[in-house]
């Protein structure tokens, strides 16, 4: 294992607007840097997340509908390669590495230095938790399906299943507003008008504690498991399908949520980068979390059941960084038609599979 946990550099330019960070960074200290500038690009919903991983699979995250993907947002690349050679990988240096590099994972070497593209963000946006009672799972969610195909692509919803404090099941949403926040409560105002919440929490808060609002429900040291797919069909099928699914959960810190896509994603065109999955409006994420290792068996049983229900009305795509170690057997779904140009990338750069630790693309020399 190379370990570059302590390469932390980062450096800023607002004039440009261009960020350089090093690969050992975590998205709550890039954030913290670029927002002393009012500046973000997309990154993960998990701010103790690296940058580096979630780059190189795409990039989901709270942004990516009105900036696009982490990946998308990616200007140069400097990179290590099998060979030891160091090179630098952008549109115009070794383009065919760059294509792979965004979306395509540590398959082609040891990426050093990421150059992304910055945006005015915040630093105060409009974002928080809408959370209901599990009664009004179906019509919250058919108000999702409804509401999330005209919203506006600085709007982000996040919605899915969970457990309280109290033991509980609700319904929760998590809202992020980036526009204008004159302009916010009126984008908003629809969403936090549906139903009777439980709480609403939502209000102008740091994009940096927005992205930081994950933390408490997903903290070190628990046992867990996921399982994730796209979805094109959020039918009153495939909802009722969540819902009845969702009764079964032996975890309460187990969650299951869709993840609202579109916008600027859906702009970048499928063979633009080696993430090429651009068209579904959402994706469904299954995860699985538990403390005691004695209960394995029937969390990973839930997912994985709970997954396969869904299965009518998923995409055979997934999202790379969202693959346990146990779906080796996925890899071809996660890019469809590129993969064959992957693995020729893989033939150039690393012909001996060096680099296999991770959702592996294989060579064929």
């Amino acid at each position: 294992m190379i370990d570059l946990s302590r390469m932390k550099g980062i450096r800023v330019d607002p004039a440009c607007r261009i960020a350089r960070a090093e690969p050992g960074v975590t998205w709550a200290e890039f954030d913290r840097e670029t927002q002393a500038f009012g500046l973000a690009t997309t990154g993960g919903f998990m701010a103790t997340t690296g940058i580096a991983g979630l780059t190189l699979g795409g990039g989901l995250g709270y942004l990516m509908r009105r900036f696009g993907l982490a990946c998308d947002n990616l200007l140069s690349v400097d990179i290590v390669t099998a060979e030891g050679q160091l090179r630098r990988a952008s549109t115009t240096e070794h383009p065919d590495l760059f294509w792979g590099l965004r979306g395509g994972g540590g398959n082609f070497g040891i990426v050093t230095s990421f150059e992304y593209r910055l945006h005015p963000v915040g630093p105060t946006v409009l974002g928080g938790l809408l959370i209901y009672p599990i009664s009004a799972a179906k019509d919250a969610l058919q108000f999702y399906r409804e509401f999330t195909p005209t919203a506006p692509e600085e709007l982000t919803i996040y919605t899915g299943f969970a457990t309280s404090p109290e033991g509980d099941p609700v319904v929760a949403s998590i809202v992020c507003y980036s526009g204008p926040m004159e302009q916010g409560e009126a984008v908003i105002g629809p969403v936090r008008k549906f139903g009777t919440p439980v709480a609403d929490l939502v209000g102008p808060m740091p994009y940096t504690a927005l992205q930081d609002l994950s933390r408490e429900m997903f903290p070190p040291g628990r046992l867990n498991y996921w399982k994730s797919s796209f979805v094109y069909d959020l039918s009153d099928p495939a909802i009722d399908t969540m819902i009845a699914q969702f009764a079964g959960v032996p975890s309460p810190f187990s969650q299951a949520a869709l993840e609202q896509l579109g916008g600027a994603v859906s702009r970048i065109g499928k063979d633009e980068t080696a993430f090429s999955e651009r068209s579904a409006p959402y994706n469904l994420i299954i995860v699985s979390a538990w403390t005691d290792p004695a209960e394995n068996d029937k969390n990973i049983r839930w997912t994985r059941e709970f997954w396969e229900a869904m299965r009518p009305y998923e995409s055979e795509a997934v999202y790379v960084n969202y693959l346990d170690s146990d779906e080796p057997d996925r890899i071809r779904a996660v890019y469809g038609e590129t993969y064959e140009r992957l693995v020729a990338l893989k033939n150039t750069y690393d012909p001996t599979n060096l680099f296999h630790h991770n959702q592996n693309i294989k060579p064929t020399v």
